[in-house]
């Protein structure tokens, strides 16, 4: 399943450095599915061609408003027909100005002007034009008028200075683009996530934990939103922002994270267990740092130290054990034997589905972008392409929502 499957996307594209990231955009929504289309500004075109944005979208770009093989039929009347969204990434100050006034100056503004879809901008120019009052006062105008807002970002800019007006990362802007279009796979439902390692102390400096980015548990729970679902996100210790529209519970030990799922499973149809929980923790952390111990001559023999270690709650068979557990699913990482232990796993724990990665494979271990992976039901096995974590995401929510309406039909 793709998000964008059978949109028209108009992308706009106006001056600024920023107008390299068009290119990448296209084939980002062309994954998602959806056809592009792309009007240029003169200014754009001045940092990347219109021959680079024709070949990358399949269709000639349109630049001028007076064209007259375009205009016999009204062309750029039949674009702001064609498109679902209109989405101008980069916008300019000058071109959110001109949306602001309602100008019809050039081909971008008109179309915008005679667009009756949804129309989004992700502004990208210098943090103080930002930060201006003008172009303050236009932004507010334009929200209140409709416009849909992606960013800015914050961080170092091509002027060298730092501060908010950088254009928003590429990824996030799918993301948002997709988050306008919801499947309605998953509505109604609610979903709990668990994400991310956890750290076992062995004293207030050290831990045990694992190489888990939480990128997989991240990405399921935009498409789960995507696919219209309340997500409830439980997180170990990562460092990537909260996907819009999901509420997090942010944990630490297996303890805490055992914790809160048990505290709010009841109010969930689906589980989705993505987390690394570790199997061992120290029986008992040291309060204070543990200092090496060195004798006064010289040491013969490496110092040891013995760490007695008990095992964590398994959380994802303490949820099936609930009276009515929620529709499982759980995560097996393996380095051999992928497919027969992931099933064993789904049989010892009573999982409706459970997904299988080969994390020895470094195209798609921890911390990878990319994931490739095999869907274990009781009587399917699906393997999925490698493909980014986000549209694997998507394939998988789209395989729950699948086996979850079959269920609930046949009681």
């Amino acid at each position: 399943m793709k998000n964008l499957q059978n949109k028209h996307i108009l992308l706009g594209v106006t001056g600024g450095i920023a107008a390299y990231k068009g290119a990448e955009l296209i084939r980002r929504l062309q994954d998602e599915g959806a056809e592009v289309r792309v009007v240029m500004t003169h200014a754009a075109t001045e940092f990347i061609t219109p021959l680079t944005m024709q070949a990358l979208s399949g269709f000639p770009v349109s630049l001028d408003l007076l064209d007259t093989e375009t205009e016999s039929v009204m062309g750029h009347i039949e674009l702001a027909r064609w498109a679902d969204l209109v989405l101008v990434a980069p916008a300019s100050a000058n071109f959110l100005a001109g949306l602001r006034q309602g100008r019809g100056d050039d081909l971008l503004t008109t179309l915008c002007l005679a667009a009756t879809c949804p129309i989004a901008v992700a502004p990208a120019m210098n943090q103080a034009m930002w930060g201006n009052v003008a172009t303050q006062e236009n932004c507010a105008g334009l929200r209140r008028n409709g416009v849909i807002f992606f960013g800015p970002d914050e961080g170092l800019q091509a002027c060298g200075e730092t501060g908010q007006g950088r254009l928003l990362d590429v990824a996030h802007i799918v993301t948002h683009t997709c988050a306008l279009f919801p499947s309605e796979l998953l509505t109604g439902k609610t979903v709990m996530i668990t994400a991310g390692p956890t750290r076992e102390a062995i004293d207030p400096v050290r831990y045990i934990s694992n190489h888990s980015s939480g990128k997989q548990g991240y990405a399921l729970a935009e498409a789960a939103v995507e696919a219209g679902a309340r997500v409830l996100l439980i997180s170990g210790p990562v460092t990537l922002p909260v996907p819009d529209r999901v509420t997090v519970i942010n944990v630490v030990s297996a303890d805490e994270m055992y914790a809160a799922v048990m505290e709010n499973v009841a109010e969930c149809d689906i589980f989705i267990g993505v987390a690394a929980v570790a199997d061992f923790k120290p029986v008992a952390a040291a309060v204070q740092k543990i200092k090496k111990q060195h004798d006064a001559e010289p040491l013969t023999e490496p110092l040891t130290m013995t760490l007695t270690l008990v095992e964590n709650p398994d959380i994802i068979a303490s949820v099936a054990a609930l009276p009515t557990p929620p529709f499982l699913v759980g995560f097996a990482a393996e380095t051999e034997n992928l497919l027969a232990y992931a099933r064993e796993k789904l049989n010892r724990k009573g999982l409706d589905l459970i997904v299988a990665n080969d994390v020895a494979d470094n195209r798609i271990g921890f911390n990878s972008d990319n994931n490739g992976t095999t869907i274990i039901s009781k009587d399917k096995v699906m393997p999925l392409a490698i493909a980014s974590k986000r549209q694997v995401s998507v394939q998988i929510i789209q395989v729950i929502a699948d086996l979850l309406n079959t269920r609930e039909l046949s009681i």
